[in-house]
């Protein structure tokens, strides 16, 4: 059944690095777009419809294909024969990693849809929460470079 995945791994692993590259700017960048977007709303004249516009557009044309397309190309790497030995710690870890990767995902939709109808948080909550993808980036990276 995975006979050809062999034949195209090469080419499914660039892809999944460009895939995680172009998640990773999106998850960096929305929550910094939050900080800007909920400063401006407290006590700015500067209107904040360019940050709605921004924030939507972000999350939609670029950060949810993105993480699609690093889900699928990273599932297609999982089936490869020979490729991980779920026995091993480094799997488990980068699993782990992408899950919460993908919970912040969604934890920065449901805050970009409450920003947009007026809501959200301090920009110092999103300060902090910009961290969390560079934390999770470092467990990742160290896990499948290192393979502990």
């Amino acid at each position: 059944m995975t006979d050809w995945l062999p034949l195209i791994y090469p080419y499914v692993k660039a892809f999944h690095v460009m895939a995680v590259i172009s998640w990773m700017a999106g998850l960096f960048y929305l929550p910094r777009l939050f900080v800007y977007h909920s400063e401006r709303r407290a006590g700015s004249a500067e209107p904040v419809a360019s940050f709605v516009i921004m924030e939507q557009k972000l999350l939609r044309l670029i950060m949810n294909p993105a993480m699609i397309a690093t889900w699928i190309s990273g599932l297609l790497l999982v089936m490869t024969p020979g490729i991980v030995s779920w026995a091993m710690v480094w799997p488990w870890v980068k699993a782990g990693g992408v899950i919460g990767m993908s919970a912040f995902h969604m934890w920065c939709a449901r805050e970009r849809r409450q920003l947009a109808a007026g809501g959200g948080r301090a920009g110092r909550s999103y300060r902090m929460a910009n961290e969390v993808p560079t934390l999770l980036m470092v467990a990742i990276v160290s896990a499948v470079i290192v393979k502990f």
